[in-house]
């Protein structure tokens, strides 16, 4: 069990960084946090604040993890006016209502965090972007982060890496010196749109790979599945205007892998109960946390009409969840598909750049020249 203990002259001293949200990985980040400086943790819920200061644990989300001294757990937003580092740590769809709410308690000098995965269903947007709306914050104050970060292994101190992406360097780099541990390693990316893309479409990969698992797909078949799902994540990300080296670091390919592979994911778990032959309306209130995936697809493949791009693999997970299609005939027409040159789009991306390819014969095997 990871013990994390507040330094002894700071424990007295008022909290100056604050997370919004006390879910599995709000309550994480609150007490990476809390090993060198006294936090605030909002809950939603005055309840919930009053249980988890009285256990000194979010056994709700996080059972058997202990919470240091340094967290304070509180239902009231005044109570972050002083903080210069706010972390916003709640489910995508109450983003805009808690931002809407809180934004005004944000102290206008304040670096603000966005560690939430999604893309808001009606206005596309995403999280950094419903942030600054919502709250009247300017997009130069907020950060994201993202990466394969299982909380429940976090929270046990075993190691993990995220990327911290900012408009400002220097605001990444504040950031990563304040959150980064040995056990939590941060890096910095200025591709704030293509981290953003990452953390929320790989949640659907995530759905698809679920089921993959619990049809018996094997090891060859989720690899194809988890590795095509890449290719339509950066194939959006290239249409939006994100770097496409991005969907190759830790919140791309990163995630994947993890959140892909992991039964602490509940993504690929609604994925399995899918499997299983359970509707999403009996799987929701279910789950130990919200599946982003199930509240996330909707708006990807909005946002890949937009773009005029195919992204098959979010179709069908839509299809599985809100369709009635059976999860069987999702992979299977899935495998039906018409095969396709596996480099067509990284073509067309060095294309409009203005990337010179090769020789005509080399352009088949998807070689660039500078």
């Amino acid at each position: 069990m990871l013990v994390v203990r507040a330094v002894a002259e700071t424990s007295s001293a008022a909290p100056r960084v604050a997370v919004l949200g006390a879910g599995a990985w709000g309550t994480t980040l609150a007490m990476l946090l809390a090993g060198h400086e006294p936090v605030t943790l909002v809950a939603h819920s005055k309840d919930a604040a009053e249980r988890i200061n009285r256990e000194r644990r979010n056994e709700k989300r996080l059972p058997g993890i202990e919470l240091p001294e340094a967290v304070h757990v509180t239902a009231d937003p005044g109570a972050i006016a002083d903080a210069d580092l706010v972390v916003v740590a709640v489910p995508s769809q109450h983003v805009r209502e808690t931002m809407g709410r809180i934004g005004g308690h944000v102290a206008s000098s304040a670096d603000v965090l966005s560690v939430v995965k999604g893309l808001e269903p009606d206005t596309l947007l995403r999280m950094t972007e419903v942030i600054a709306d919502a709250g009247r914050i300017a997009p130069t104050r907020l950060a994201a982060l993202s990466g394969p970060n299982l909380a429940a292994e976090i929270a046990k101190g075993l190691p993990a890496s995220a990327v911290v992406a900012a408009e400002d360097p220097a605001l990444a780099d504040r950031v990563v010196d304040r959150l980064s541990r040995r056990e939590f390693r941060l890096y910095v990316n200025g591709d704030v749109l293509g981290v953003e893309l990452c953390g929320a479409l790989k949640n659907i990969i995530a759905v698809a790979a679920g089921a993959a698992d619990g049809l018996g797909f094997g090891d060859n078949g989720k690899a194809g599945l988890m590795t095509r799902g890449l290719a339509e994540m950066t194939r959006l990300g290239i249409a939006a205007g994100a770097n496409p080296l991005t969907f190759a670091g830790l919140a791309g390919i990163g995630d994947v892998i993890a959140t892909c592979g992991s039964r602490l994911s509940r993504n690929h778990r609604l994925g399995e109960e899918l499997a299983r032959g359970r509707k999403w309306s009996e799987i929701e209130a279910s789950l130990p946390g919200v599946a982003e995936g199930a509240y996330t697809v909707g708006a990807a493949i909005a946002l890949a009409r937009r773009h005029d791009v195919e992204m098959p693999i979010a179709q069908e997970v839509h299809n599985a969840l809100f369709e009635g299609k059976s999860v069987q005939r999702c992979l299977i027409d899935l495998l039906a598909r018409e095969t396709k040159d596996e480099l067509a789009d990284f073509r067309q991306w060095a294309e409009r750049l203005g990337v010179r390819t090769a020789d005509p014969d080399l352009r088949a095997s998807g070689s660039v020249t500078p």
